[in-house]
C-alpha cells in the first residue's frame, strides 16, 4: 500500500490541488450569485437573459 501511495504521490497530489480549485471557484461562484452578480462578468444592459438573472421585483403596496 506505501508503495502504491509512493508510486503515484504525483497524480494524487495533481487531483487534490485540482479539486480544491473547483471548490473554490464554485463557492465563489454561490457567493456572487447570492449578493445579485452575474456569472458572465459583462453588464446586464445588452443581455438578452436579463429578464431571467434578474426578474422584475413586485411593486410594494403603498397605503
Amino acid at each position: 500500500m506505501l508503495t502504491w501511495l509512493m508510486e503515484n504521490m504525483a497524480t494524487i497530489i495533481v487531483s487534490a490541488v485540482l479539486v480544491i480549485v473547483v471548490a473554490v471557484v464554485i463557492v465563489s461562484m454561490v457567493r456572487g450569485k447570492r449578493k445579485g452578480r452575474s456569472a458572465c462578468g459583462c453588464g446586464c444592459a445588452g443581455c438578452t437573459m436579463n429578464g431571467v438573472c434578474h426578474p422584475a421585483k413586485p411593486e410594494t403596496l403603498q397605503k
